[in-house]
């Protein structure tokens, strides 16, 4: 053969240069292609964040007080500042502006008329359609102004296209002749471009005053007849979808500035706001998070693969010990034998640094085909760049130092010493001898207490960064580590407990495998670290994997708190108080509805969060995790609302559209009615002021369901409430109820108001004569030192309540981490008010149920029904656009790569270390087959010392991945904005593929030793001396 020697000497043991080249290859491709995949899933889940940003988040407003003379200054110094802190990111900047107040025409004289406004808006035609009309055109001065007004304004206002009315300034009494020539309707009226333009949206406020409009002109219009020191709003809404992640910092800091800037640059008067400074520092810190994450698994995989390496480079030196000793006795000094076993290495590291780069981006889209990344939506499409082949070289030459080392570390020793060390093995090894396993176990245990202390492995730096904290980051991987080398210690004195067993038994196979293991532990503790760490990382991943998973669910059931969550106006024009819950029932797939409230309350000195839900419904709406209450959802339904506590309702008989209340007072004062429909919806009904004597009121109910609603009957009385006299007391007799009719009133009902506080009557007994049960959260309860079944007098609202603690709960559906949660009874919270003579509470939000969990056919319904003006929180939603985000969920892909790459690292290893041991010992099974030993037992004696090994390690691995699983999983699950996830991550351990693994993994370990039998069966025997 002809080359130079080291090409000879390598191809000389072929089956070893394949083994190394083999994992020097995957170690390189595997590693490259993670690098390359945290890099890419980064930049992804950036360009990803400002795709889906909301406008509200990423737009910046600036506001100023101008006049015609001054804008066109400001506008352009706005422009350019705005320009600068976006440095060179298209934005498209919009300017409105908005009048000061004028009066409605006719209502000159009243002494509060309703108002209207002026306004301009740049491109509304864009953002609107044309209902009837046409868009207004430039008017001079004096001239008729023409102006569009909005579909809701013209509705309010009686306002139509072609109307021509005069109106007068309201300050300056300036009169201005109006022509409307368009009625619009804004593409998307309660979308975030108009979250600051409540008027143009709905197109009347009530406060003080009904203020209408506004009534848009041109930009041309405004300044030359309105601009009379009114503000000017510029909005900028850049496009950052190119924006990388190291750019997300300096970003956050120009546009924090924009302030600053603008007072510093001519415009001293502008106000500037934005919230897209924290949104990118958030997002910068979630991208470093992400990456430093993404590292473990990798981290895990150098570890395996360099031990990997590091064995078949030690079973080349054991196998060329002699060869190095002859040459070592014949001259060749230590740098002779370093150039050799260097070159041999550089020949298999050399050409895996070359095609590793171009094999990772093929990996990468293999991965991305697996059904649950690729049903995530992202899509990578990483590139072969320098970065790549850097990090391709760094791994092969590493690879090729592992590969040298265990050769240089044999290379002193003599012919002679060679010949004594043959076939001694002690019973420890050197790490163990040492105590370096313990030493890395305290290392990794200060590596996992410091990664569940700060929840990531990203802290601050001494100079106040954020960095990766590299102890923190490599603490699993020295866990799995740590716990190989510590289940080492066991191979020693489970070979002896082995051999003791079998040499009592009459078979041969079993006694001889035994002995052989006890004879020479530390032969078989290389493969049993191998395995043991294989299976470990491959159970950490599908355990990781499996707990993201369960808890993108988790947290999509958290914080929508039911199957779809419906929050909007209780009252409005198109669906009234009782009109919205009959019109949401309707909803196609809907199976259980609740009115509900959600409003802050001051409870016992503490702010919190209080939440009114139909009991009776909790155990189909609630989504309550089972761990996070030591009571079931059914159980806190009856604690909530217990049996034969039916409320204080008095129905009213049939179907009624209206109701005539009679009354009779000693002395003026006001009364209001409560009623409630068939779905437990309450509302108060103002009777307006009593005069002394017999009074008559006439209620018209079916104004309570709305333009398009329909009341759900029947209709119940629920209370009257009277307000005390200013001096005195008020004696009220609600004599009769009538609807369709009928009298629903079985006897008169007295009140008696005086002093300062209202006072309620209940037409029928109720629930509030008992303490109010009500469940609070974990923290609130400590707070206030209360326990279940706890009877106590508390605060709520600064009024005394005594109530009940039902139930306590670590977290409660639909709020914070950090915020403290009171969870009531509904009906029961209404009439506790009704008893203090509050008003009703009102149905703030609607929650419902899903046939199936599926809310699609709900959600296209309400789609149909933008005048309806709700916002929806969908379960299903939420769990989708949690489980898309790539910062969040970008761990998976790198946890499969790991997770395959071990599972081959730990096939070829043992392939190759058992491939070797049976070619070292055929003179042995020789020798035996010459005693009579049949192929079987030979085939057994392999079996049996080959299953030790594999079956010592299957365990060892599995149980140490569920610990490292116990202490590591749960803290390296993140949200995508990198803060912790409520509620708390629970580890989801998927045993039926834990159980898989190792059965799969011990079928296919079990076929290599049959085959290795098979080889050695059909070797024809030959003497020893000729083997030797």
């Amino acid at each position: 053969m002809r080359g130079p020697w080291v090409v000879k000497r390598a191809l000389s043991e072929p089956l070893l240069l394949l083994a190394a080249l083999g994992s020097v290859l995957l170690a390189t491709t595997t590693l490259v292609a993670l690098t390359m995949y945290a890099s890419s899933i980064a930049e992804v889940g950036v360009r990803r964040t400002m795709e889906t940003a909301s406008l509200r988040q990423v737009a910046a407003t600036v506001s100023a007080p101008v006049t015609a003379d001054t804008f066109p200054r400001l506008d352009q110094a706005v422009r350019a500042r705005l320009g600068h802190a976006y440095g060179g990111a298209p934005a498209t900047v919009t300017t409105s502006f908005r009048s000061d107040s004028y009066v409605l025409p006719g209502q000159e004289r009243r002494k509060r008329p309703g108002l209207l406004r002026f306004g301009a808006y740049d491109d509304l035609d864009r953002h609107a359609k044309l209902v009837s009309g046409s868009w207004p055109r430039p008017s001079g001065a004096g001239e008729v102004v023409e102006a569009a007004v909005s579909l809701p304004a013209a509705s309010a206002a009686g306002w139509e296209a072609g109307q021509e009315f005069a109106t007068e300034g309201r300050l300056d009494r300036e009169p201005v002749t109006v022509r409307v020539v368009g009625v619009f309707q804004l593409s998307d009226p309660f979308g975030d471009r108009w979250a600051g333009e409540h008027l143009l949206a709905r197109g009347v406020e009530v406060g003080e005053f009904a203020t209408y409009g506004p009534l848009m002109v041109p930009r041309e219009t405004f300044l030359a007849r309105f601009a009379t020191n009114v503000n000017a709003t510029w909005t900028a809404v850049p496009d950052l979808r190119a924006l990388t992640p190291e750019e997300l910092r300096p970003f956050a800091a120009r546009v924090a500035a924009l302030r600053a800037e603008l007072k510093g640059n001519g415009c001293a008067s502008c106000t500037a706001d934005s919230r897209l400074p924290d949104m990118l520092s958030q997002l910068g810190t979630a991208s470093l998070v992400a990456r430093s994450t993404m590292l473990i698994p990798v981290l895990q995989l150098v570890l395996l693969a360099a031990y990997a390496l590091m064995l078949t480079a030690r079973l080349l030196a054991d196998h060329r010990r002699m060869e190095v000793a002859l040459l070592r006795s014949r001259g060749a000094g230590t740098l002779r034998l370093a150039a050799l076993a260097g070159g041999e290495a550089l020949l298999v590291a050399i050409p895996c640094a070359l095609v590793a780069p171009f094999l990772g981006p093929p990996l990468l889209s293999l991965v991305n085909s697996l059904p649950w990344i690729e049903a995530s939506g992202v899509r990578l499409e990483p590139a072969v760049d320098l970065g790549a082949f850097l990090v391709s070289i760094g791994v092969a030459l590493a690879s090729a130092v592992l590969l040298t080392l265990p050769a240089l570390a044999g290379a002193r020793r003599t012919y002679v010493e060679e010949q004594s060390a043959r076939g001694r093995s002690g019973g420890r090894g050197l790490v163990e001898r040492a105590g370096a396993d313990l030493a890395l176990l305290a290392v990794a245990a200060l590596a996992i207490w410091q990664l569940r202390h700060y929840g990531s492995p990203v802290t601050a730096t001494a100079s106040g960064e954020l960095g990766i904290d590299p102890l923190i980051v490599s603490g699993p991987a020295l866990a799995l580590l740590t716990g190989g080398m510590l289940g080492l210690r066991l191979v020693p004195r489970v070979s002896r407990l082995a051999e003791r067993i079998t040499s009592r038994r009459p078979s041969l196979a079993p006694a001889l495998g035994a002995w052989q293991v006890s004879r020479r532990p530390l032969k078989y503790a290389g493969p049993a670290l191998l395995l043991t760490m294989a299976v470990a990382i491959g159970i950490v991943s599908m355990a990781t994997a499996a707990t993201w998973r369960a808890s993108q669910e988790d947290q999509a059931r958290h914080q929508a708190g039911a199957d779809l969550r419906i929050s909007g106006p209780p009252d409005g024009p198109e669906l009234g108080a009782f009109g919205r819950g009959t019109a949401l029932a309707a909803l196609p797939g809907v199976t259980a509805i609740s009115p509900a409230f959600r409003g802050q309350v001051d409870f016992g000195g503490d702010d919190a969060v209080l939440v009114g839900l139909d009991a009776a419904e909790l155990g189909s709406l609630l989504h309550l995790r089972s761990d996070l209450s030591a009571r079931s959802v059914e159980e806190l339904s009856r604690a909530l609302r217990p049996a034969g506590t039916a409320g204080g309702a008095l129905e009213l008989p049939g179907s009624p559209a209206a109701l005539t209340v009679r009354a009779r007072a000693d002395t003026g004062t006001s009364l209001r009615l409560m009623i409630s429909d068939g779905l437990g919806v309450w509302r108060d009904l103002s009777l307006g002021t009593l005069r002394a004597g017999d009074n008559r009121i006439d209620v018209d109910l079916s104004a309570l369901a709305g333009r398009s609603g329909r009341i759900t009957y029947p209709v119940s009385l629920r209370g009257v409430v009277a307000d005390p006299p200013e001096s005195g007391t008020a004696n009220v007799t609600v004599t009769g109820v009538t609807a369709g009719g009928r009298q629903a009133l079985p006897s008169p009902l007295t009140l008696r108001a005086e002093g300062a506080d209202p006072v309620a009557a209940a037409f029928t007994r109720s629930r509030a004569s008992g303490p109010l049960p009500v469940v609070v959260t974990a923290a609130l309860a400590a707070s206030l030192d209360l326990s279940q079944g706890q009877v106590t007098r508390i605060s709520m609202d600064r009024r005394p309540v005594e109530v009940e603690v039902a139930g306590i709960v670590e977290r409660m559906p639909t709020t914070a981490a950090d915020q403290q949660a009171v969870l009531t009874d509904w009906a029961t919270l209404q009439e506790h008010g009704l008893a203090t003579g509050q008003l009703p509470r009102p149905a703030t939000e609607w929650w419902l149920a899903a046939r199936g969990g599926d809310t699609g056919p709900a959600l296209a319904a309400l789609a149909r029904q933008p005048a309806w003006d709700v916002t929806t929180v969908d379960r299903n939603e939420l769990a989708s656009r949690l489980r898309d985000d790539p910062l969040a969920g970008g761990l998976q892909g790198a946890l499969i790569l790991g997770f395959l790459a071990a599972l081959v690292f730990a096939v070829l290893g043992f392939l190759v270390n058992a491939t070797v041991a049976a070619r070292e010992r055929v003179a042995e099974f020789t020798i035996l087959r010459a005693l009579g030993v049949s192929s079987r037992q030979v085939f057994g004696l392999l079996a049996v010392e080959q299953a030790f090994v594999i079956g010592l390690s299957l365990a060892a691995g599995t149980a140490l991945a569920v610990v490292v699983g116990v202490l590591v999983v749960p803290h390296i699950v993140l949200t995508g904005q990198a803060s912790a996830v409520t509620p708390d991550v629970v580890l989801a351990i998927p045993w039926a593929a834990t159980a898989a693994l190792p059965a799969g993994l011990a079928a296919v370990l079990f076929a290599v030793v049959a085959g290795l039998a098979r080889r050695l069966r059909g070797q024809e025997l030959i003497g020893i001396g000729e083997l030797q």
